[in-house]
């Protein structure tokens, strides 16, 4: 799993003028299973998506193809973390760690 944290690097303006865009481009990852949640920071400085189900190429993909990243108006620092405990109703989404 994946937690996606991004930081505007532009004013709000900028990041507001991308949005719908943006907006788009996560329904297009909650639809194909990517992102299991997403939402602004507070205070708005940016956002947390958190990613499951692909590999790191994978979301430096995802992440690269995102209209506030190709728009100039975000960067993204990628954390992975393996999720051994959740909620029942994201039990689908539990890892193992590996062995060691």
């Amino acid at each position: 799993m994946f937690v996606l944290e991004l930081t505007y690097t532009a004013p709000l303006e900028r990041v507001d003028a991308l949005l719908d865009a943006h907006v788009a481009w996560l329904d297009a990852h909650y639809a194909s299973g990517d992102f299991i949640a997403s939402g602004r920071k507070n205070p708005r400085d940016g956002g947390v998506v958190l990613a499951a189900g692909a590999d790191r190429a994978r979301i430096e993909e995802i992440t690269a193809a995102d209209p506030f990243v190709t728009g100039g108006v975000c960067v993204y620092r990628i954390t992975e973390f393996l999720a051994t405990k959740t909620v029942p109703e994201l039990a689908a989404f539990r890892q193992s760690l590996p062995a060691s």
